[in-house]
């Protein structure tokens, strides 16, 4: 009789390039640290003994999690260009969910980099921004829609270009909220993470090209308990004539609740009183 040893990364293909195969019969629940693929660097900080998952989302996909409060996620830009969007909702009532207006004007900025939380229409911190190389994600840029998708690129039909990935942003998402019967009009604006946009003196928005390169990295805390949703589809706003989103890859772990003396909490006095009222939420 055979004995079954668990799965290393030694005994993967190269997830970035190599569809696996399905798991063998002696093992059929398989967990691939795909993790162990990503750049050291963009690991910085991550207690991979807590890892609770990882994976690699190509470009042009979606997908969604609910995550605990106390897990975080490192999103590692495994391509340079890459944009991930992201909603948020409370798994506990998902008529609370990730504010833009209220985030910006409590923090008094346009951007978000380490520092920085989410905060929810309710005055609570959803997730922080505990790590990040680079110092800028967009919260203003909005989705790639189908219009907009085909004016810029055209349109592809899956028999003739096999463009299996060939996806909105925005339609992306909305596949994924409507597996927690969330619609349309629950459809908020999202946080394009590893993405610039500037705005200048006429409120002119400005897509900066070349903003991220293959490895840099942005980590989120989730500070409640979430349903969260992403896509890996170009942003909207990025000129390049060809439709070519990037992978990105995600680590989550955990890393526990935000302790008393966190830098979030610092950061801002609004940062604090939304921490503290997460805090109250789980007393």
């Amino acid at each position: 009789m055979t004995t079954s040893r668990a799965m290393t990364v030694n005994d993967l293909p190269d997830p970035l390039t190599t569809v696996l195969p399905n798991p063998p019969e002696a093992a059929p629940v398989d967990a691939p640290v795909f993790w162990q693929r990503f750049p050291q660097a963009a690991l910085s900080g991550v207690d991979t003994a807590r890892t609770l998952w990882s994976e690699v989302l190509p470009g042009g996909s979606h997908w969604s999690w609910r995550m605990p409060r106390g897990s975080a996620i490192r999103f590692v830009g495994l391509d340079a260009g890459a944009n991930l969007s992201l909603v948020m909702y409370s798994a506990l009532e998902k008529l609370e969910r990730y504010n833009m207006p209220d985030s910006l004007k409590a923090q008094h900025t346009a951007h978000y980099s380490k520092g920085h939380v989410l905060m929810s229409d309710m005055g609570r911190s959803m997730a922080s921004f505990t790590a990040d190389n680079l110092g800028w994600h967009d919260p203003l840029g909005s989705l790639l829609d189908n219009e907009l998708m085909t004016e810029k690129y055209g349109e592809k039909r899956y028999g003739e270009a096999r463009n299996a990935m060939h996806r909105s942003g925005k339609d992306g998402l909305l596949i994924e909220i409507g597996k927690y019967g969330l619609t349309r009009r629950d459809l908020v604006a999202p946080v394009n993470l590893f993405s610039k946009v500037s705005v200048d003196e006429q409120g002119r928005f400005a897509f900066a090209a070349n903003h991220s390169q293959a490895g840099d990295f942005v980590e989120l805390r989730f500070d409640m308990d979430v349903i969260l949703a992403v896509s890996s589809a170009p942003h909207a706003l990025d000129p390049s004539p060809a439709y070519a989103p990037k992978k990105v890859g995600l680590l989550a772990w955990r890393c526990g609740a935000a302790p008393a003396n966190d830098a979030c909490r610092a950061f801002r006095p609004e940062n604090a009183r939304a921490l503290h009222n997460t805090d109250m939420l789980y007393l």
